[in-house]
């Protein structure tokens, strides 16, 4: 019996893409990395083509990056998927799962509807309520809706001169229309990411951020960690991404001293984490697992 061909969709050259890559080309010998920006959805024939490859010909895609960087065009490119599950292509995420946390609001929504413990957090397109926002907090993070690794985020703190606050304010809303204000919360100089696999419990890496840095990110010099989380906060995390149902995610923790709290849950999961902080070969554990899937 012939091997399932199993696309990726993720960015050419990047680390976990190419890593995802190999891993379905050593379990099936097939090995197609499909970057979105060169594919064409014929409406007319039903096929969603990549230079000479009709994915609807495919057994499945494995969405590992959408897009270098997130924003509202993202979603244009998940519906093109859509094309291939209409066709009877698996797609691992499934579309529809992964466009309700491309959108921070979204997900944060679907995370407060589910009573999930988040930083405090304001939405507004007013300046003046987000001013208040600041005052109320002390410190907040503004957060782009559509972004990864910090991208974009910015501080704001309070006590500063009102017109100056006003000014960073309109800053950032130039491109943020719509103000997604957080909390910013005292972190003990990490956060965690707790990976799931179909909802099983892979581990925990810690995201150590570097001396003097705001943020964890290892855009901004942090690094990653093993890390023994306990049964409490594994739990957490699992309902969290439950709500989700995504094949692969990591779930954003923050330990705080009022307990732990969610950033968010990814909508594709790392892989390096796992890798430098866990020791786990994800990408591997990944493809078998999909590959179990497309047997049953």
């Amino acid at each position: 019996m012939d091997k399932p061909k199993i696309g990726v969709v993720g960015i050419p050259g990047k680390w976990s893409t190419e890593a995802l890559a190999d891993a379905v080309n050593e379990a099936t010998g097939f090995r197609l990395v499909i970057d979105m920006a060169e594919v064409c959805a014929e409406l007319d024939s039903g096929r969603l083509l990549f230079r000479d490859q009709d994915l609807t010909r495919l057994d499945a895609v494995v969405v590992k990056k959408i897009s270098e960087e997130y924003s509202p065009h993202v979603l244009d490119r998940l519906e093109m998927l859509r094309q291939l599950q209409r066709a009877g292509v698996r797609v691992f995420s499934k579309v529809e799962r992964i466009i309700r946390l491309i959108d921070r609001l979204s997900c944060t929504l679907s995370l407060y509807n589910a009573r999930i413990p988040m930083p405090p957090t304001r939405i507004t397109e007013n300046p003046a309520i987000a001013a208040e926002a600041v005052a109320a907090f002390g410190s907040a993070v503004f957060k782009p809706l559509y972004s990864t690794k910090a991208r974009g985020m910015t501080v704001i703190d309070a006590g500063q001169d009102p017109q100056q606050l006003l000014q960073q304010i309109e800053a950032f809303r130039v491109d943020n229309p719509v103000m997604y204000i957080q909390k910013k919360l005292a972190l003990p100089g990490r956060d965690l990411g707790m990976v799931f696999l179909d909802g099983d419990y892979l581990g925990s890496y810690a995201r150590v951020g570097q001396s003097g840095a705001w943020n964890t990110t290892i855009r901004s010099g942090g690094h990653y960690e093993g890390y023994e989380a306990d049964e409490e906060l594994v739990a957490l995390a699992r309902k969290a991404q439950a709500i989700f149902g995504l094949d692969f995610t990591t779930v954003d923790v923050a330990e705080t001293e009022r307990g732990p709290v969610i950033f968010e849950v990814s909508a594709f999961g790392g892989f390096r984490g796992a890798q430098e902080g866990m020791g786990i070969d994800v990408p591997s554990r990944y493809v078998a697992y999909m590959l179990e899937e497309l047997e049953a």
